[in-house]
């Protein structure tokens, strides 16, 4: 059995960005990444709208924050040193009742205290200049915004990563860690590898493989399936680029929103329901183990009793398509039922606590022998690179 200086699991476009940060910071250092699937990038980061966030909703000074600005300005320009192809589009964040005003503002002052420049403030009749067919009584345009395909970046990172000497073994989904003289030995159901120190980066797992190494985690990975539909041929001439409601300030997701996509084709959506399966991309996938775990979450029950309201539409529109083109209507009136075909759907890892807090900040917790990402949502595929830098410092303390 080998051993490495580090073992990084999880191969979506975090786990990616670490290993490759690591080797570029310390070549020498003998990097293992270990993927369960047989390809890269399978899950959030293969399952999303491919939005290049800006970093305007965000707290000033929160992990969030700092790390979307600093991946977003890392991210272009390895995209332009990488070839991989992007584009900024911009994107406006409509109000469509004088009840979202406060928000809005709220979002403007945050994005300007955030570093981003050239924000507008738009009226109704600014918003259809940039979306003609768009209700809205205000909005903000965000030029910063852009669209990319976050698996072709992935796959140019372990490029990168690979050729700075890193290993990536696919198609090793661990089962085990034990920690032995201060060694820790990975085991999967194929193999076992020893390193000096565990760095999870496990996305809808990350709660499972931090309690391999760590007995006091007090939070578990809720995930929350997104669905999509995708606009016909004949009716994408409605949105031109992308087109954001103003979110609940109280809930951690963006709402139905419309995405131009790099690869072609809009996106609308997508709502956000209780997946009941953590890799659950379809109604029909089910794990009673994996929903029961959630179902006895206390802070679950709790996020259930105080939202249920909110639940029950996300659910309802999950089962109805003229409820969900009646969400899409508030932005887009124009929109039928029949202008929609059904698209893909992503599942968030949505880290939350026994107090039923759903988890908003990036949430990096450190061991005597690993490092555990456990809450990584978005913007963390924008993230990506400053993410990879944050974690790196930590493991090259260690070294």
């Amino acid at each position: 059995m080998s051993k490495h200086n580090i073992i990084i699991i999880g191969g979506g476009i975090v786990g990616l960005a670490t290993a490759l940060k690591i080797k570029q910071k310390n070549a020498q250092l003998s990097v293992l990444l270990l993927e369960k699937e047989s390809k890269l990038a399978q899950h959030q980061t293969g399952n999303n709208s491919g939005v290049i966030h800006s970093g305007v909703y965000y707290k000033p000074g929160s992990l969030k924050a700092k790390n979307c600005i600093d991946g977003y300005n890392q991210l272009l320009k390895f995209c332009d040193d990488e070839g991989v192809p992007y584009e900024l589009c911009g994107k406006v964040i409509v109000a469509t009742d004088k009840s979202e005003l406060p928000t809005l503002t709220m979002i403007e002052e945050r994005g300007n205290q955030n570093g981003l420049t050239n924000l507008k403030r738009l009226t109704g009749e600014e918003v259809n200049e940039h979306e003609p067919y768009i209700n809205g009584i205000a909005g903000i345009h965000v030029p910063q915004t852009g669209i990319i395909d976050y698996t072709a970046v992935s796959l140019k990172y372990a490029e990168k990563f690979q050729e700075l000497g890193g290993e990536i073994k696919l198609g090793e989904k661990v089962e085990d860690i034990q920690l032995k003289n201060g060694v820790s030995t990975v085991i999967t159901h194929n193999a076992s590898f020893d390193a000096d120190l565990i760095v999870n980066c496990a996305g809808l797992y990350s709660d499972k493989i931090a309690r391999l190494t760590s007995k006091k985690l007090d939070l578990k990975i809720i995930p929350f399936r997104g669905e999509y539909f995708m606009i016909k041929p004949e009716k994408q001439y409605l949105i031109k680029n992308l087109v954001y409601p103003v979110p609940d300030p109280n809930f951690p997701f963006l709402g139905v929103h419309f995405t131009r996509m790099i690869n072609g084709g809009i996106e609308a959506g997508p709502n956000a329901v209780l997946a009941f399966k953590r890799e659950g991309y379809r109604k029909t996938l089910f794990n009673l183990v994996e929903l029961g775990e959630s179902l006895a979450w206390p802070g679950f029950q709790k996020v259930a009793s105080k939202y249920w309201k909110t639940g029950f539409g996300e659910m309802y529109r999950s089962f109805s398509k003229g409820a969900f083109t009646k969400a899409l209507q508030k932005l887009l009136p124009d929109i039928t039922e029949d202008d929609l075909t059904p698209g893909g759907a992503g599942v968030r890892a949505q880290a939350c606590d026994r107090n039923g807090g759903l988890i908003d900040d990036f949430l990096i917790l450190e061991e005597e022998n690993a490092i555990n990402v456990c809450n990584a949502p978005s913007p963390a595929a924008t993230s990506s690179l400053s993410i990879g830098d944050h974690v790196s410092k930590l493991v090259l303390k260690r070294f």
